[in-house]
């Protein structure tokens, strides 16, 4: 088996300003989002080792509802609220075969150039998968639409 990270960035959130940013829940999208990744990874045959959060609301609550289908208990990792890196993630990913994260932008974007050197444009509620073997290969970049139409939802 391939030496894998995926990151799934939260799904849509509460505007900025409802309440402090930590604690911004999804909103009914984001709930529709979160439940399409994880159906899509399932369907898509990944099966993360591991998964970590982010502790901020939005990111756990799209944690708890991807891992719902991918049959595995998230662990809130604190450092992936913010700031988090490429290295850090190679470091979290050490010894585990399929690694899923759930965390934010712009971290997530910078991780995926700085392992693969694309830049993406990773949607909220969207997928990168990275291949970690032989350097860094992005496998895939999916949008939260074809998420839903994987995970058939």
């Amino acid at each position: 088996m391939a030496h894998e990270l995926w990151l799934l960035r939260h799904g849509d959130a509460e505007p900025h300003g409802t309440r402090p940013d930590a604690e911004r829940r999804l909103t009914e999208l984001g709930e529709r989002e979160a439940q399409a990744a994880g159906a899509a990874l399932r369907e898509l045959h990944v099966e993360p080792t591991a998964v970590f959060t982010s502790p901020r609301v939005r990111a756990l609550q799209t944690a708890k509802l991807a891992c719902a289908s991918l049959g595995i208990e998230p662990v809130v990792h604190e450092p992936l609220s913010a700031g988090f890196t490429a290295q850090e993630a190679l470091t979290l990913c050490a010894g585990l075969e399929v690694v899923l994260i759930i965390g934010h932008q712009p971290d997530f974007g910078q991780i995926v150039h700085d392992l693969t050197g694309a830049r993406p444009e990773l949607a909220t509620g969207g997928v990168a998968g990275v291949r970690l073997d032989d350097g860094g290969t992005l496998l895939t970049l999916l949008r939260p639409r074809a998420l839903r139409l994987i995970g058939g939802l």
